[in-house]
């Protein structure tokens, strides 16, 4: 300080402890001595100087260049300065910033050219900025490279007038041929693909077969419209079969066994006939005849087709027939054959406490199965010369072996007409109980007993006469004896031949009703 201090001390002492030495000069305190905490150990060890290391704490500060000193960079190596330095010749900088003029940079003047050169120092930073391009501006101001047209849709190109129709024709046509030409591969591929299939046009004949007058279809397509399929319900089941419209006013002539279920049914059962075109149809059961297995029903339908009877005693064996019906359930079923023989004695039934079922059968070898019975047996001419009703089969097999039993329409015509007259049908009795017997002295009915007041008693027939013959009919068994005399009407008399005691005897006998 220049100001001297006049002041008087107030009490005695050194004058250098109040800050004033003597002669009125001011003196400064020195620095306060530096105090250094103790430092932990630990923490020397992490954070302090590595062993034998005096100055800073960094080593490459040693390596720093002298202040002033230059230092010589390597030169640029040539693969580089080709790449990225200037041409030959050429002393511009490199371009200023984007979108920036030389009195926007915060740099001197004189670094920049006028026209915003691209190269520049090589030391120098590098700016990142669009591509170093000429670029051109258009009356709006924005770049012509930048801008995209307006895209055009499929009604422009089409209606718009935007493109010439030459160039759309000229479009179509190549979309054409591509198309073509991708069919054409395609086509080549699959034909080359496959060698087993390829296109092809089978040859068929234009005029219809031949079916003349008198043909298995001729037939069928004339009969089997007066066929029908008959269905039976009871309580306890059912069964099918078939039966055939012999009168317009809806009669249907079948088997016994097929409207009764053999004997099961019982007055409440249901019948109903189908018919070929689909129409089921309520029936009602007229009569039977258990003994020939013959029955008639009757339905309410309007101008049915009727099948015409033929003349069974004109067949021959070897004619040709056929048999239609309902076979297993398969209606409208139509099979063909001929005829194998004639005059079979068959026996069938006999169950439910029922009389057994005897008549003079036509055996066929038509396939015949269950459900044709009832059904028609027809010749070449379309008539109805037999009722289908019995097969015979092998040991466990139920179904045709080419052995088909149909009742004569003779037979069936008679009972038929009485059944519908009458209700019921009475037969010829020769009040007599036979057995088959065959031996060298005689073949034939043996008589086990006779009926008191029969026929047989009557005409003096006694048990154990052998019946050989009975009227026309030959007689070699007990069931051709039944059937000769069901070939007969009650009151009629007939000769009958017998053999007794190694004698053969023939007497009439007068017939009576059963």
């Amino acid at each position: 300080m220049n100001e001297n201090l006049d002041a008087t001390p107030a009490s005695s002492g050194d004058g250098a402890r109040n800050g004033v030495v003597p002669g009125g000069v001011e003196q400064r305190l020195g620095p306060r001595p530096l105090e250094r905490p103790a430092v932990d150990p630990g923490s020397a060890a992490a954070f302090g100087r590595p062993s034998g290391v005096s100055g800073a704490f960094s080593p490459s500060a040693a390596a720093r260049p002298v202040l002033g000193e230059l230092r010589s960079v390597p030169p640029t190596p040539e693969a580089l300065a080709s790449a990225f330095g200037r041409p030959v010749g050429e002393n511009t900088l490199l371009q200023r910033p984007p979108g920036a003029v030389a009195s926007d940079l915060d740099v001197e003047e004189a670094l920049w050219t006028q026209d915003a050169d691209p190269w520049r120092d090589p030391a120098a930073g590098a700016v990142i900025g669009p591509p170093a391009v000429e670029r051109t501006e258009d009356g709006d101001g924005k770049d012509a490279a930048a801008r995209v047209g307006p895209q055009l849709s499929v009604t422009d190109v089409l209606f718009g007038r935007r493109v010439k129709p030459v160039a759309l024709g000229i479009l179509g046509l190549v979309a054409l041929l591509v198309g073509a030409a991708g069919g054409l591969v395609g086509w080549f591929v699959a034909r080359g693909g496959q060698g087993l299939t390829s296109d092809v046009t089978l040859a068929s004949v234009e005029a219809g077969k031949e079916r003349p007058a008198g043909s298995v279809a001729d037939i069928a397509k004339r009969v089997r419209p007066a066929v029908v399929s008959i269905e039976v319900k009871i309580a306890q089941g059912g069964g099918t079969g078939s039966g055939i419209v012999i009168d317009r006013a809806g009669y249907i002539v079948t088997n016994w066994h097929v409207v009764t279920l053999e004997g099961r049914a019982d007055a409440s059962a249901k019948i109903t006939a189908v018919f070929t075109d689909g129409n089921r149809v309520d029936a009602k059961l007229v009569g039977t005849d258990p003994k020939t297995d013959l029955a008639v029903i009757k339905v309410e339908v309007n101008n049915p087709t009727v099948m015409q009877f033929g003349n069974s005693d004109d067949l021959q064996v070897g004619d040709t027939v056929l048999a239609i019906g309902s076979p297993l359930g398969l209606t409208d079923t139509v099979t063909e054959g001929i005829v194998s023989a004639l005059h079979r004695p068959v026996v069938a039934g006999g169950d439910n406490g029922e009389a057994p079922i005897t008549y003079d059968a036509i055996q066929t070898d038509a396939a015949v199965n269950q459900g044709n019975s009832g059904g028609p047996l027809v010749d070449s001419t379309g008539a109805l010369v037999g009722i289908n009703s019995a097969i015979r089969s092998s040991a466990g097999n139920t179904g045709s072996v080419g052995l088909g039993f149909a009742i004569p329409s003779n037979d069936a015509k008679r009972i038929a007409e009485t059944i519908i007259r009458d209700g019921k049908v009475k037969h010829a009795d020769l009040g007599a109980n036979v057995k088959s017997v065959s031996a060298d002295t005689a073949e034939g009915a043996q008589v086990v007993n006779v009926t008191d007041g029969g026929a047989a008693a009557k005409a003096g027939i006694v048990e154990g006469d052998v019946i050989r013959k009975l009227g026309d009919r030959q007689v070699r068994n007990a069931a051709e004896l039944t059937v000769a005399v069901r070939q007969h009407q009650p009151g009629q008399s007939v000769p009958v031949v017998l053999a007794r005691q190694g004698r053969e005897l023939k007497i009439d006998v007068t017939l009576q009703s059963d």
